[in-house]
């Protein structure tokens, strides 16, 4: 096909032109038609990736919670992504139209490396690799006096706790950084591996974060929630002691052990910074202090990221 750029009076023109000049118009045609095809926008040549996938933080270690953050042009039949590593499905929640988000735990008793993220949505599938760095934990020895083993919680305070564990609250409802629960000295970090009486706890890693706060002193909420756990002594909750579970929503819950008062009843909707109860030594405890354990899909996370950076 000829494409012909110059008008019909151009072509007498040429007629008074020599075989040199006819020679030097042809080229300028050529020329001019590169120049135009040369200006057209690169894009529209490229196809439009419809999956777009980013994780947060870059480099994470064991014990920090990795948000991978997805974007769709056209979800298909109003259904969300999905994202998966090897065997496991993690739940993906809408932030914004055709924006999701999922949350995958690491814990410390993982192993470091490489994680290969399987991310399919808009009809394509994406395989993302994300390396998990090594983190060191303390060893704790922890000497419990009788009647005050962690190994003597009852089948109740299990069932009930590990029920609150897994909730997946399709609603949001905190927002922005965590609030830290207590004023109160922090005297265990999370992750510390410990000795009880004598005796290693396999399986075992501080879940949690704890406040040396003074017997009686407040214990608040975090981040806002719906108060979706409260066990008593009375109730047979010996190890947690006294204690209130927070559903922050998407698979994010707090957990609040061993307090003296509890001042909220499930159900509740609390606020950031609103009073749930006061710092005890009831259950598993050694002395007054606050227990807090933030959970993710159901795995104990390091609490301290989320006071220092925002999820959404």
């Amino acid at each position: 096909m000829t494409i012909e750029i110059f008008q019909h009076n151009d072509h007498k023109r040429l007629s008074w032109f020599g075989s040199k000049e006819k020679k030097h118009y042809h080229c300028y045609q050529i020329n001019l038609l590169i120049g135009l095809f040369a200006t057209l926008p690169v894009t529209l040549a490229l196809p439009v990736e419809a999956l777009q996938v980013r994780v947060i933080p870059n480099n994470p270690r064991l014990g920090d919670t990795v948000s991978v953050i997805i974007n769709l042009d056209n979800p298909e039949n109003n259904s969300n992504p999905t994202v998966s590593v090897g065997e496991k499905t993690y739940p993906v929640f809408e932030l914004a139209p055709n924006k999701y988000r999922a949350f995958l735990p690491t814990t410390p008793l993982e192993k470091p490396g490489t994680r290969k993220l399987r991310v399919a949505g808009d009809g394509q599938v994406q395989e993302v690799s994300v390396t998990v760095g090594n983190r060191k934990f303390p060893v704790q020895r922890i000497t419990l006096p009788p009647g005050k083993s962690a190994d003597g919680a009852t089948e109740y305070e299990l069932n009930r706790v590990a029920a609150f564990k897994a909730l997946q609250t399709p609603q949001k409802y905190w927002n922005g950084l965590f609030l830290k629960p207590n004023n109160g000295r922090m005297s265990t970090l999370y992750g510390v591996r410990r000795y009880y009486n004598g005796k290693f706890a396999n399986d075992y890693y501080h879940r949690g974060l704890d406040y040396a706060g003074a017997a009686g002193s407040p214990v608040t909420a975090p981040a806002a929630g719906k108060v979706a756990l409260v066990g008593r002594v009375s109730q047979g909750f010996r190890v947690h002691g006294n204690v209130v579970g927070i559903d922050h929503g998407q698979g994010v819950v707090s957990i609040f052990m061993h307090l003296s008062r509890i001042n909220v009843k499930e159900g509740d909707i609390v606020k950031a910074g609103q009073l749930i109860g006061a710092v005890g030594s009831t259950g598993a405890s050694t002395g007054p202090h606050l227990h807090w354990g933030l959970y993710v899909n159901g795995q104990s996370v390091d609490p301290t990221s989320w006071r220092t950076k925002t999820f959404e």
